[in-house]
């Protein structure tokens, strides 16, 4: 029984350990870096700014929803709509026009990128809708999918 446990929460903790606390602490560690980057999507230093402090928010808040089972539903929802919107604003890989040629691609890296935050969007998607509909979730969206609980017998 502990032991389902401790699986589940290793799971839930691969699925957000790009965020929490990496992805979160480079955004502390490395601000000033962050927000030039933002600059790219937004050149206002003060939208760039709020932006990364956003970012740094969902980073830290969601990942502790999905790993204590705190509406993690929605936690993980946020999270599949945050990694969409970064793939779309900073993995553009159709912008550099190298994506066919031989060797060396800025594109296709970009491209490799693109596709792991859509997949990492459906993993966080199995979390909000697992074992319940679209209605139930809308229904209750601050529930909690009781991740620590025992299952049911399936046989």
């Amino acid at each position: 029984m502990a032991s389902g446990v401790a699986v589940t929460f290793a799971v839930r903790y691969l699925l957000v350990v790009l965020f929490f606390p990496f992805s979160a602490l480079d955004k502390v560690l490395n601000f000033r870096g962050a927000v030039a980057q933002a600059r790219e999507v937004a050149p206002a230093e003060g939208v760039a700014r709020a932006l990364i402090l956003a970012g740094l928010a969902v980073e830290i808040l969601m990942p502790l929803g999905i790993l204590t089972g705190t509406a993690d539903r929605l936690a993980a929802l946020v999270m599949a709509g945050y990694c969409v919107v970064t793939a779309l604003l900073w993995k553009r890989f159709w912008r550099p026009g190298d994506f066919w040629r031989a060797g060396e691609s800025q594109a296709r890296g970009l491209f490799w990128d693109f596709l792991k935050n859509l997949s990492l969007a459906g993993g966080f998607l199995l979390i909000t809708l697992g074992g319940v509909t679209v209605g139930e979730f809308l229904a209750h969206p601050f529930a909690s999918s009781h991740p620590y609980t025992q299952p049911q017998d399936i046989r």
